[in-house]
C-alpha cells in the first residue's frame, strides 16, 4: 500500500511574526547601535571643538595679557622719561629764578647802600643850618648820624646779600620784639608811603 505523503502544515502565524519579530528586533538593535556609535563620535567631535576653541581662547588671553603687559611698560617708561624732563626743566627753571633773584638782591643791595649814603649825606649838609637853628650840640648829632648812616652804607656795600641775610637772622634770634617792631614800623611807613603816592 501506498503510503499517505504528508503535506506540510502551515506555519502558524505567531511563529511566523515571533521570527519576524525577532530578526525586526536584531535589525533594530543593530539600527540602535549604529546611532549610539554615531552619537558617541558626535560627542567626541564636539568635545574635540569645545577643547581647541578653549585652547585657542587661552591662547588668545595670554597674547592679550602679554600685548597689554607691554604697552603698561612701554607708558611707564614713557611717563618715567616725561617725569624726568619734567625735573630737569624745573630744575633748570630753579635755577634760573635763583640766578634772576641773587642779581636782584645784588641790585637792591647796591641801591639802598647808595640811598643810605645820599642820606647820609643829606644829613651832613644840613649840619651847619642845624647848628645856625638848634645850636652847636644839635649839629654835632646831625653830623655823628651823618657818620654813622655813612659806615652803615660802607659795610652794607661790603657785604654779600648771603652775609646780609645771616646777619638779619642772627639779629632776630637775639631779638625777636626789637624785630618785630621794626618789622610793624616799616610795613607802616611802607603802606604810608603807598596810600600817599595814590591819594
Amino acid at each position: 500500500m501506498a503510503e499517505p505523503t504528508q503535506t506540510p502544515k502551515p506555519k502558524s502565524p505567531r511563529k511566523t511574526a515571533a521570527k519576524s519579530g525577532t530578526a525586526t528586533g536584531g535589525a533594530r538593535k543593530s539600527g540602535a547601535a549604529a546611532s549610539g556609535a554615531a552619537a558617541t563620535d558626535n560627542r567626541a567631535e564636539a568635545k574635540g571643538r569645545f577643547n581647541a576653541a578653549l585652547q585657542e581662547a587661552k591662547a588668545g588671553a595670554a597674547a592679550l595679557r602679554s600685548e597689554a603687559s607691554d604697552r603698561a611698560a612701554a607708558y611707564r617708561n614713557q611717563a618715567r622719561a616725561q617725569s624726568e624732563d619734567w625735573v630737569a626743566e624745573a630744575r633748570n627753571y630753579g635755577e634760573q629764578a635763583r640766578g634772576k633773584a641773587g642779581e636782584l638782591a645784588a641790585d637792591g643791595k647796591g641801591k639802598l647802600a647808595e640811598a643810605i649814603a645820599a642820606l647820609g649825606r643829606a644829613v651832613f649838609d644840613t649840619a651847619p643850618t642845624v647848628d645856625d637853628k638848634l645850636g652847636a650840640r644839635y649839629g654835632d648829632y646831625a653830623r655823628s648820624a651823618s657818620q654813622s648812616l655813612q659806615d652803615a652804607s660802607t659795610r652794607l656795600d661790603a657785604k654779600t646779600v648771603e652775609e646780609i641775610g645771616e646777619d638779619a637772622r642772627e639779629f632776630v634770634r637775639k631779638s625777636p620784639g626789637l624785630a618785630v617792631g621794626i618789622a610793624a614800623v616799616g610795613g607802616f611807613l611802607l603802606a604810608r608811603l603807598f596810600r600817599g603816592s595814590n591819594d
